[in-house]
This record gives C-alpha cells, sequence and structure tokens, in this order.
C-alpha cells in the first residue's frame, strides 16, 4: 500500500509531458514561373536562299523572321537591311502614291523593272508590294501593274531619244540582275535584247561573259537548223549577226562559208 501511495503521489506531482505540435505551415506559393524566352527558331538560311525561297514566292512573314535571324549574325549587311526595310515600310508612302500604269512584257520581272524604274534590282520587294503582289515571282505578259509617277524612266515618257549603246547597258544590268535572282532564261533573253541594239557591247563581268557566249551559242545552233532546212538567206543573216558581235567565233565563220557556196551551187541548177 505505502509503495502504490508513493507511486501514486510521484505521478501526481510529475508535469505532465506535453506534446509539441508542430506550428501551422502555411501552403508556400511558388512564384511565377517567368515567361518563356523568345527563341529564334528560325533557321540559318544565306541571303539568297531567303530572297528565292521565300520573299521571291511572297513568303513574307517567313522571310522577315529569317531576315531578323541573319541580321543577328550579319548586322551589317546591306542587302539585309534593305530587304527588311523593303518588307516593313509602307510602300505608298515610300515610293508615292501617284503612279503610271506600265504593261508588262516577256521577259520582265520585278526585279528587272526595279532596276529600270527605280534604279536598283534589289528594290524588287516594295515594287511588289506596292502593286500589292502575293507572289512576286508570278509575273504574266499583258498584265498591268503601277509604276510610282517620280520613277525615273518612268513607262509614259519618251525613250526614242536614248542612244542604243546606253539602253543596251541598261538591258545588260537587268540581265545580270535576272540571273542573280536565279531566272536564267530570262536573262539569256534579256542579253539577247541588249546585244540586238548594240552588238559590240561589252561584257562588265563573267556572269555577263557568260550570257554573251550563251546568246551566240543560241544563234548558232538556230542558224544550223535554218541551214539543214536550207533557208540559207535567214541562217547567213543569224551568223552575220553572231560575227558582229563576236568577230572570232570561229564555227559561224565556217557555217556561214558552206552556206554561202551552198547557196551558190543552188543557184546553178
Amino acid at each position: 500500500m505505502a509503495t502504490l501511495a508513493v507511486s501514486g503521489c510521484s505521478q501526481m506531482h510529475s508535469k505532465p509531458k506535453v506534446v509539441s505540435t508542430p506550428p501551422h505551415q502555411e501552403a508556400t506559393v511558388a512564384p511565377p514561373a517567368p515567361p518563356p524566352a523568345e527563341t529564334d527558331d528560325a533557321p540559318d538560311m544565306p541571303i539568297n536562299a531567303i530572297i528565292k525561297s521565300q520573299l521571291q514566292v511572297g513568303r513574307y512573314e517567313d522571310g522577315e523572321k529569317s531576315l531578323k535571324h541573319y541580321l543577328k549574325q550579319h548586322p551589317d549587311d546591306r542587302l539585309a537591311q534593305n530587304l527588311m526595310r523593303q518588307l516593313t515600310v509602307d510602300p505608298q508612302q515610300t515610293l508615292g502614291a501617284p503612279s503610271r500604269n506600265y504593261t508588262v512584257q516577256s521577259g520582265d520581272s520585278y526585279s528587272t523593272l526595279a532596276a529600270r524604274f527605280l534604279g536598283d534590282g534589289s528594290q524588287f520587294l516594295i515594287l511588289a508590294r506596292y502593286n500589292n503582289s502575293t507572289n512576286p515571282s508570278m509575273l504574266r505578259a499583258g498584265q498591268v501593274l503601277h509604276v510610282p509617277a517620280s520613277a525615273k524612266n518612268a513607262p509614259d515618257k519618251a525613250v526614242s531619244h536614248v542612244p542604243p549603246a546606253v539602253q543596251a547597258k541598261r538591258l545588260q544590268d537587268e540581265s545580270l540582275a535576272l540571273l542573280g535572282q536565279g531566272h536564267r532564261d530570262d536573262a539569256v533573253s534579256r542579253y539577247d535584247q541588249a546585244l540586238s541594239l548594240d552588238p559590240t557591247l561589252k561584257p562588265t563581268n563573267n556572269d555577263a561573259a557568260g550570257l554573251r557566249t550563251q546568246v551566240l551559242n543560241n544563234y548558232h545552233q538556230r542558224a544550223i537548223v535554218l541551214y539543214r532546212d536550207q533557208k540559207l538567206d535567214q541562217a547567213i543573216a543569224l551568223w552575220d549577226h553572231v560575227l558582229a558581235i563576236d568577230p572570232g567565233y570561229e564555227a559561224a565563220t565556217v557555217y556561214r562559208t558552206r552556206a554561202l557556196e551552198l547557196k551558190h551551187r543552188l543557184k546553178q541548177l
């Protein structure tokens, strides 16, 4: 009994055990994640590819993204800066609202028309936008375009006073612009026009020399076909033109001599 009493007393006087409960923890809210940084997902493309695969076919939005990406890597590229400006300015404000009509001819492109009327073939983009074109690579002969009234060589001005040599030089520049945009057949056609105006036109660079050679080869092949069909006067006239351009074109000299001999024999029959 004494033992129980002592034990009970001890329990009565001992401090109750306090069970500590963890303080209430407020739920922590994570700070909002920062917005994802803008990623430049435009592919790495050279400037010529941007022009050919995007800008020339009317993919203006893609072209603008590619130009922004390109300019980050090449901030001093004047052509890229120029193209970006053409994409972002108001064409009417930049070129002027007053305009004249121009009827598209075979072989025309926005590049050649920009070279002719704006003085720079690389201005093709703003000229296309000036005409609300959604695909600058598509031009049809007979289509009517608007050319700024302030443009040089405006279509309603007489050009008969312009010396043939000057016109030929301009056509050579246009043909090189076409070649630079990948339109080789049109470039050859335009160079053909230049040589028709001035057979003595000298190539300004290797590309021009290549176009000149292609034109001469085309003349020669056409003359051979005429020769085989015994249309000798036409064949001889073509070889005369070839030799006026390049007196050293040996094949033209040889075949022209044969044509003259055949013509002489036929007259004796």
